[in-house]
């Protein structure tokens, strides 16, 4: 098996297993069409492909309705599961929103 350190998981894939999104079409789309920012080693880049690697570090942030939401991924995790499972993913760093 591979180094932990260079593990990845798809983009479309892990926002799915956090549960930002319902389905993994959605998710696949939702980068597809309006772009995810990913940053890893303090370099910030715009994602606009599905099977771009994520791994445990990297900070993910993207538009969600009227807010941005900015996560550090803790974790890649091994299915979709419940909640509580998909909340050891990431650590939120922020929200913010016009609301």
């Amino acid at each position: 098996m591979s180094d932990a350190a260079t593990e990845q998981v798809r983009l479309d894939v892990w926002l799915w297993r956090a549960r930002f999104f319902k389905t993994r079409a959605l998710s696949s789309a939702h980068v597809t069409k309006r772009g995810v920012r990913l940053t890893r080693f303090g370099t910030t880049r715009r994602v606009n492909k599905p099977s771009a690697g994520v791994q445990v570090g990297d900070i993910v942030a993207f538009g969600k309705g009227a807010h941005i939401v900015s996560a550090e991924v803790m974790a890649l995790g091994e299915r979709r599961g419940p909640a509580a499972e998909a909340q050891t993913l990431y650590l939120e760093i922020g929200e913010s929103g016009d609301a």
